[in-house]
Order: structure tokens, then sequence, then C-alpha cells
């Protein structure tokens, strides 16, 4: 396989990672419920005139799915953006990206509960592992100190974006609905911009200026539109496997991001935690004979011997 097939993954990494430094550059300059509102409203206009055509040609399809598009937009829009602009409040930009590596964890885990796949001796053990990894992040280092409660409430709160995210990846695979690649992504940016849009309203409603003008910009149009098409194309590529896989370099990349332009400091527990985190999630991806099988192996094994 050509090297150039890898550089569409790694691009929408490296701009994933780079709206974790977004995120944080956020934090006094807009509202997380104006920025969750106005990125997605500007990612629409920007797509309306492109795909508004091809959407009225499947209105039908449209109206017919209309629930699984709105669930669809508020776990993978609404919920995962929102509560990112939320934790990038009390937490770091390398923390950010340390748990959004979980996402393709979760999802091997959430697919087992919802898609009733097998779990897989990796998906097993990696998820032990990651949940060791996370202990030590969430407790600066120290996780006896989740028993005192002191986890950052932003950490906890991207736990939970990774989550909804993941489960957004679930849900695509459980409910394929027979829409275009870009006119499925349209619907779902509507229904994002109509559920976020109560939030807006309750305020804080920031001012646009050019103070955060460029960090909307950001947001509306690399980090949703563009990162969209070139995962679509890594997909195609390469596959949803292989391309899931390079999730785990958003750790790397928010980092080293957030060093240059935040000033952030890596303390050790970053390491290894994010070390544990990655093992964790590579294991999964890589490990995939279901347990069952693997089960049944070891046994087979003890009776030869």
């Amino acid at each position: 396989m050509s090297p150039l097939a890898f550089l569409a993954p790694l691009g929408a990494v490296l701009i994933w990672s780079g709206n974790m430094t977004i995120n944080q550059l956020t934090v006094g300059a807009i509202a997380p419920s104006s920025i969750a509102f106005l990125r997605w409203i500007l990612a629409l206009v920007v797509l309306t005139p492109l795909v508004a055509p091809a959407a009225w040609q499947h209105r039908a399809t449209i109206r017919r799915e209309w629930p699984k598009l709105a669930v669809l937009g508020l776990l993978g829009m609404g919920l995962w953006q929102g509560l990112a602009y939320m934790a990038a409040e009390t937490t770091s930009a390398t923390n950010m990206g340390i748990l959004a590596a979980m996402v393709p964890l979760l999802t091997v885990l959430l697919s087992a509960l919802i898609l009733r796949e097998p779990p897989s001796l990796g998906g097993v053990a990696g998820g032990a592992l990651a949940l060791v990894g996370v202990a030590i992040l969430l407790g600066r280092g120290n996780p006896l100190s989740l028993l005192e409660l002191t986890v950052a409430r932003g950490d906890a709160l991207m736990l939970v974006a990774a989550t909804c995210y993941a489960l957004y990846g679930v849900m695509l695979k459980r409910w394929p609905i027979e829409l275009p690649p870009w006119v499925l992504l349209y619907g779902q940016v509507i229904f994002a911009v109509l559920i976020l849009l109560p939030t807006y309203l309750l305020g804080p409603m920031t001012p646009v200026d050019s103070g955060n003008i460029g960090l909307i910009l950001y947001a509306g149009i690399p980090a949703s539109i563009i990162t969209t098409f070139l995962w679509m194309l890594a997909i195609r590529r390469i596959g949803a496997s292989q391309a899931s896989i390079f999730i785990n370099l958003m750790p790397l990349f928010s980092a080293i991001i957030a060093m240059f332009a935040l000033g952030e400091r890596i303390a050790f527990f970053h390491f290894l935690g994010g070390a544990l985190i990655l093992a964790g999630v590579v294991m999964a991806q890589t490990l995939t004979q279901p347990l069952a099988i693997a089960h049944r192996c070891v046994l087979g094994q003890e009776k030869n011997q």
C-alpha cells in the first residue's frame, strides 16, 4: 500500500489534536455553549450550497430516518464537542488528547454490549490495562486519590465525551442509513444545530469578535468539515479498523501542540497514563481473536498435554 494512503488519517488526527488546543484557547474568549453552536452553524452554512440539492433528492429517506439522524447529531456533534469545550475549562489539552484516545477502546466495549459482537482477548485485556492508565491520569499520578473524589471535573467530562463519541460510532454501524456520506453528515449537522440552539440562547451568548473569530473558523471548517472528508477518504482507502488506529496518535500530537502553543508542561504521569491507555487500545485493535475461541484453544492445548 502506498504511504500516501496514510496521509488522510494522519491529517484528520492532526487537525483533531489541534482542536484540543483550540478548546483551551476558547476558555475566557468564548463560552462553551456559544462555540459549540457557532461551529456547527458555520459548517451548515458552508455545506448547504454544496449538499442541499443532494439532500433534497433523498428527502424521503431523511424524513423516515430523522429520529436516528437526531440521535447521531446529539452524540457525535452535540455532546462530544460540547462536553469537550466544557472540559477545557478545568483540564489540559494534553489530558484531553489522552482521554480522547480512549474512543477506539470504548467502541470495542460498546460494540460487545450493543451489537452483541463477541468480546476479543485484546478487548478484555486492553480494557483492563487502559482503565489503569485512566486511573493514573485522572488521579494525577495517584490512583488512590480517586477514592477521595479529587478528580478534575474536566477530566470526567472528557471521559463522558469520549464515551458519547464511541457510542456514536457504534450506532452508526447499528443503523445503516441509506444516504450518501455527505448527505448523512449534512442531516446530522442540521439536527446538531437544532439541538444546540436552546443552550446557545440560554447563554451566555458571547458575541463574535476579532478575539474569537479565528477559533470559530478553525472549529467550524477544518475541525468539522475537512476532518470528516479526510476520515471518509481514509476509511475508503485503508478501512475503518486500520483508520481508527491513527486516533491513538492524538495524545502525542496534542501534547506536542500544547507544549508549543500553550506552554503546557508534561509530567511523568502523563507519559505513564497515556502509555498504558495507548497500549490497551493497541491490544484491543490487534488481538481480535474472540475470547471464547481463545478459551477453547487453551483448553485444547491442555488436553493435548
